[in-house]
């Protein structure tokens, strides 16, 4: 007889599970959890209330006979309060009531009274999912005494299997909630989004992508992406292995719009699409931002041109006036002449640099080349920041040899580079520090040092610095346009060369480069194009 029961119960507890394993909708979970128990136990009616982390209510489900009931929210809370259901959650044991009429613990109704259905026999058992209390199940039988030990059993299996179908209906629910969340945004994103397999098939597009590319939904659907637009393998890695681990690459291309071809940026990164890993590629319209670049490019190179005749002019005419003037004779002015002398010197500086920028853009090749010894170099340099240190009251500490090889190079190109570190280091270091160049051989050929004792760069910002027009935020002596270090790597990899800059041990900033003493007249900045990437 025994082993009759067991089996029985056996079999209604797989048939439970069958049941519940067919849906994953909340509201059936719950439906189906309760008309099954009042079922397989002859209970008159059951409740289900499901709370959360924090024990309160989020939803429940009651029925009586087979007839789902309503319930009011207030009543929920109360029952977790002060009812039995409540003493479950906090003790998180089941309990056996075999008449309710003498527990405290029962939340009497009005049909508890003798005159009404009187009292009853309840079993009261907590649900949980990976040890963690999802629900409170309750299960009511009009008689007194009615529930066994063989009840108490099937009811326990009953609530293990509950707590499992609740939660998955929950997850279940929460993903189709971010389902629906992130179709939202992509459908109303701003920008193009394409979402591919790993080996850039198009497997989905939002309204945005259809509208840049110029294609339906049904033409870009199982399209190569390759066809919109080129792949950087240098920045995705073959086969995309540059974006594993999360990784995010963007890069600069054009994007195919049948006959016309539209700049944009990308941004690829590896996402979670319809149950597999798939990538998302957000496209960016930059046709306004190379415009305007290419405009502000065309007006700096007509002003820096239309600069240089004037400036040659007050250049001979301080020439004829030297030549006239009693400088010897008279000290005052001497000291405005030489001033006059330095800053047109500096302003013919700021000017070649500034056209050396668009011409090494362009990959025009370094012409002028010439022998020159690295001290001479550096000596020149020196001299010429030497007044701007004078009034800083720095000393510049010289650490180059004169028995150094010769360097095949645009001797006023690098003569540049390192009067613009030195102006750096001096702008950024305080008032009575030393400032240090260097030059010495390493493996490639000479390096050049300039080390300041300025409040440093971040790790982060090492590369950005060199780019065009970046400043430093809250850095102190601001001004300027943020094209001197731009000229400085531009010109040492037009010259084979490499720049860097590195922390000093002792404080402030070390800034490097490496020329090699023999050069091909043959190299240009777009043989470096890709260090310049």
């Amino acid at each position: 007889m025994e082993n009759d029961q067991t089996r029985a119960s056996l079999g209604l507890l797989l048939r439970i599970s069958r049941e519940l394993a067919t849906t994953l909708d909340l509201r059936t979970v719950l439906t189906r959890v309760l008309r099954l128990s009042v079922d397989s136990v002859n209970a008159e009616r059951a409740s289900l209330i499901v709370v959360d982390e924090n024990g309160q209510p989020v939803d429940a489900a009651i029925v009586y006979g087979d007839a789902p009931q309503p319930y009011v929210f207030v009543r929920l809370q109360e029952v977790l309060s002060s009812g039995l259901a409540g003493w479950v959650m906090r003790t998180r044991e089941p309990v056996w009531i075999a008449d309710t009429s003498c527990d405290a613990r029962w939340l009497r109704r009005p049909d508890d009274e003798a005159d009404q259905s009187g009292p009853k026999s309840a079993i009261c058992a907590p649900l949980f999912a990976s040890q963690q209390l999802v629900g409170i199940l309750t299960i009511v039988h009009p008689v007194p005494g009615f529930f066994t030990e063989e009840h108490m059993a099937l009811v326990g299996g009953i609530s293990d299997i509950a707590g499992i179908a609740i939660r998955n209906a929950q997850l279940y629910a929460s993903l189709q909630v971010a389902h629906r969340r992130y179709q939202e945004l992509f459908e109303d994103s701003m920008d193009p989004i394409l979402i591919t397999s790993w080996q850039g098939v198009i497997l989905d597009a939002n309204r945005q992508a259809e509208r840049y590319t110029v294609r339906s939904h049904e033409q870009l659907l199982d399209q190569p992406i390759m066809e919109l637009f080129e792949m950087r393998w240098d920045r995705l890695g073959q086969h995309f292995v540059g974006l594993l681990g999360g990784r995010q690459v963007n890069y600069e291309t054009v994007l195919h719009q049948g006959e016309l071809e539209r700049p944009i940026e990308v941004y690829v990164r590896q996402i979670e699409y319809s149950g597999s890993e798939a990538l998302q590629w957000i496209l960016r319209d930059i046709s306004e931002r190379k415009e305007l670049d290419r405009m502000r490019d065309d007006l700096a190179a007509m002003i820096y041109h239309d600069l240089r005749s004037p400036l040659a002019n007050i250049v001979s005419g301080l020439d004829v006036l030297s030549g006239m003037l009693p400088l010897e004779q008279d000290a005052a002015l001497s000291s405005v002449f030489d001033i006059a002398r330095r800053s047109t010197e500096r302003l013919q500086r700021l000017i070649n640099s500034l056209l050396d920028i668009n011409r090494l853009e362009a990959g025009q090749a370094i012409t002028c080349q010439n022998s020159v010894l690295p001290s001479a170099l550096a000596r020149e340099a020196v001299e010429a920041v030497k007044p701007y240190l004078e009034n800083k009251h720095q000393e510049v500490v010289c650490s180059v040899r004169d028995d150094l090889p010769e360097l095949m190079i645009d001797a006023d190109m690098i003569r540049r580079v390192l009067i613009n570190l030195l102006e750096n280091a001096a702008k950024y270091s305080p008032s009575g520090s030393q400032i240090g160049i260097s030059a010495e051989t390493d493996e490639v050929g000479i390096r050049f040092c300039v080390i300041d004792q300025g409040p440093g760069i971040p790790v982060e910002a090492r590369e950005m610095i060199f780019e065009k027009f970046v400043r430093l935020p809250g850095t102190r002596a601001s001004k300027g346009l943020g094209l001197g270090l731009a000229f400085c790597r531009l010109a040492v990899h037009a010259h084979g060369g490499k720049i860097w800059v590195d922390g000093d041990p002792g404080g402030g900033s070390r800034f490097c480069f490496d020329l090699p003493v023999v050069l091909q007249s043959s190299v240009t900045a777009s043989d470096h194009q890709s260090d310049l990437s």
